[in-house]
Parts: structure tokens; C-alpha cells; sequence
């Protein structure tokens, strides 16, 4: 028999259940609103009441009402860098200094580029925002909605191999995943192995808990790996050091490693095995470097539509592909629908059709950042304000 305290109760215990319910709900749509993710928040909030939830709906549909729609695939603006340096004194004063000094930037010029890139509007997408392909290999350009004055970005990173001679010349020296689950970077200074954020991956994956406002729906950037000393920092290649226990169990680590990347928001990218120059290879040498890719990298980083040129070398020029052209129809037949290429000319550039996208990317390292400083190249002034942390030059 229920007696009235009884049914009062139960009553009690399912209101309690249902409050904290929709507790958990607004957190969650108030984390989706804050990186644009309106439609998402809202069908989060479906079927809870309160004055919190209509005042959140409200919030939501009001910042819906403003959104801009970003629908030119040539206005997707998109930044590279290779692995940062963590000691200048070190990577400055190495054999490949000069190399170094050139193609990379430091951690301190990096940290100030990504506040005023914060500052000035930017948020972060990467291709999954914007591309959608299907099973026939159709591409379709999907529109980016954000506020007034923010403004997608794609921001990627070459070569996150760790590479052999990098050893001892201020780099970190892989990207591990540690206790809590968090993909961090190993470094190794003066014999003494330390955890933390030494590169760009570790380092945005921190900035965007701090402000999530930062990433559309989470979103982080673009990695393209090579495969010839391993991937990730893990000398993986069985081409190259034997077919192992320990090869095996580098690749392992590495999966382990790319899969808590992915989960993370960030996208991989082949820059082919070999880092090989696509405008001059011939379409034989493609392929046999496309394999190895296949081969020794995929399995690791999993399928990827992306192909980022090493050296910006395209395959063509910059009127469309055709299917006169082998290397595309090869590369196009190997699952490659995303092509970026290198144009410092303009603060962005892009190329769609049914078959491809194609996407410029601009290069942040010492060559640019020079020019800036000196007036010969503008492109990065868009983006920050390169006086307020190059100090190279002085």
C-alpha cells in the first residue's frame, strides 16, 4: 500500500532527477552556444523548462538572428607552421640553424600570434567544417555561420614527425598521451625528459579551454605527417628501420596518440612518405610514395581526404585541374579531394569544384616574418601584429 508521504517521495526524487537533468543540460548547450554549435544547444534544451532554460533559448536565438554566413570557398583564410622551437639557443646555434631559423618559429613569437589572433576575431575550423564528400567522391562546400566580426580560420602544421635530426636542437621530441588522457609533448632537455606543451598541438588544445570561443564546435587544425622516420615522433617505418617488435610497438603508441588527437577536434593530412616535391615527381614516383603513405601512416592516422604539398609544390597551376592531368586523377583516385598549395599573396584563396577543393595556405616562419618586419610582405598584418613579438632581426 502507498501511503501519501510515499507518493510524495517518489514525486520529490523524480524532481530532483529532473532539476539536475536539466542542470546538465544548460552546461551543455551553454558549451555548444559558446562555440557556435546554436542548432545542437537548442535540441539539447528540448523538453526542459525553467526560467534558466527560456532565458538561454532566448540568448541562442538572438545570437542566431545575427549570424554571418561564410559561403566563399576563396575567403577561407589558412596559416602554416612547422614544428615550433622551444630553445632558440639551442635550434639557432645547431648545424641546420639556419634552416631552422628560416622555416620555423619559436614558442614565444607563437603564444602572442595566438592571442591577437584570438583577439581580432578569428575562430578555428578545419576542413570537416567546410567539406563535405561522398561516397562518389563529390565535393560540396558547406557554409560556416558565425557572429559579427569572427572569422574562420584553418591553421595547420607541417612535418609533426619529430624528425631524427631535430634531436638535441630545442625541439620537443614526440607527442605522448598522458595520465589524465591529455595529448602532450615529450622534450628532453640536458638529459631530463619533461611533459608539457612544447608544440602547437598540446598548446592550442590548452588556449581553447581557456577561451572554447576559439573553435567552431570544437574544431583544432590540420596536421600533415610523412612517414619516412615515423609518425608522430614514433619511428614507426618498417621500410625504413625493419619490420620489429619494435616498430610495431612505436606504431602502436603513435595510434594511440592520433586517435586521441582526432577526439580532441584536430584532422590529418598526407604530406606525402617522403616529403617528396609533386610539381616536379613523376606520377610513377607518386605512387610509389603514395603507398608507402598508405601503407605506414594511414593505418596510424586513419583515412584522410587532405593532401598538403610538401614545399607547396602543386600539381598544377592555379587554373582548375583537369583529368588531362595524371598526378590529379591518380592522387583524386587514391581518395585525395583537399589540395593546399603555398600563395603568400593574398590573405586567402580557394578553388571548388565538383571533384576537388583546393585551398592556399600562407606560411608563418622567419622568411615571412622578415618580410613583414621590413615591409615586403603585408599578408600577415590581417592576421597580428608581427612588431609586438619579432625581435630576430634587432
Amino acid at each position: 500500500m502507498t501511503t501519501k508521504n510515499d507518493s510524495q517521495t517518489t514525486k520529490t526524487v523524480k524532481q530532483v532527477k529532473t532539476d539536475s537533468q536539466t542542470t546538465k543540460a544548460v552546461k551543455q548547450a551553454k558549451s555548444l552556444s559558446q562555440q557556435y554549435q546554436y542548432k545542437e544547444a537548442k535540441s539539447v534544451l528540448s523538453g526542459h523548462k525553467g526560467t534558466t532554460v527560456d532565458h538561454l533559448k532566448k540568448s541562442i536565438n538572438k545570437q542566431q538572428s545575427k549570424l554571418v554566413t561564410w559561403d566563399d570557398p576563396t575567403k577561407i583564410s589558412h596559416l602554416f607552421y612547422h614544428s615550433l622551437i622551444v630553445d632558440p639557443g639551442k635550434a639557432f646555434s645547431s648545424e641546420q640553424a639556419q634552416g631552422y631559423k628560416d622555416y620555423m618559429a619559436t614558442i614565444d613569437e607563437f603564444m602572442p600570434m595566438l592571442n591577437q589572433l584570438y583577439d581580432n576575431g578569428y575562430v578555428l575550423i578545419n576542413f570537416k567544417d567546410i567539406i563535405s564528400i561522398d561516397k562518389q567522391g563529390k565535393v560540396t562546400f558547406k557554409p560556416v555561420k558565425l557572429p559579427e566580426g569572427k572569422k574562420p580560420l584553418i591553421i595547420s602544421q607541417d612535418d609533426v614527425n619529430y624528425y631524427e635530426y631535430m634531436k638535441n636542437s630545442g625541439f620537443a621530441d614526440k607527442l605522448v598521451v598522458n595520465k589524465q588522457g591529455d595529448v602532450k609533448n615529450q622534450y628532453t632537455n640536458n638529459g631530463q625528459k619533461k611533459i608539457g606543451d612544447y608544440d602547437m598541438v598540446p598548446i592550442i588544445d590548452t588556449f581553447i579551454k581557456k577561451h572554447p570561443d576559439f573553435s567552431y564546435g570544437g574544431s583544432k587544425g590540420v596536421i600533415a605527417e610523412t612517414g619516412y622516420n615515423g609518425v608522430l615522433g614514433y619511428r614507426s617505418s618498417k621500410s625504413q628501420y625493419g619490420d620489429t617488435k619494435k616498430t610495431h610497438r612505436e606504431a602502436k603508441k603513435a595510434t594511440k596518440v592520433a586517435n586521441a588527437m582526432k577526439k580532441e577536434g584536430w584532422q590529418f593530412a598526407s604530406h606525402s612518405w617522403g616529403h617528396i616535391n609533386m610539381t616536379t615527381a613523376s606520377v610513377d614516383h607518386i605512387k610509389k610514395d603514395t603507398a608507402l603513405w598508405q601503407k605506414e601512416v594511414q593505418p596510424i592516422v586513419g583515412k584522410t581526404p587532405v593532401l598538403i604539398f610538401p614545399f607547396g609544390a602543386d600539381i598544377g597551376s592555379f587554373t582548375n585541374y583537369t583529368n588531362d592531368n595524371a598526378k590529379y586523377t591518380y592522387l583524386k583516385s587514391s581518395g585525395f579531394s583537399i589540395f593546399d598549395n603555398v600563395d603568400a599573396s593574398k590573405t586567402s584563396w580557394g578553388q571548388l569544384t565538383n571533384d576537388y577543393y583546393r585551398n592556399a595556405r600562407i606560411n608563418v616562419d622567419g622568411i615571412r616574418l622578415h618580410e613583414t618586419m621590413i615591409g615586403e610582405n603585408t599578408v600577415l598584418n590581417d592576421f597580428f601584429n608581427t612588431k609586438d613579438f619579432y625581435h630576430r632581426d634587432k
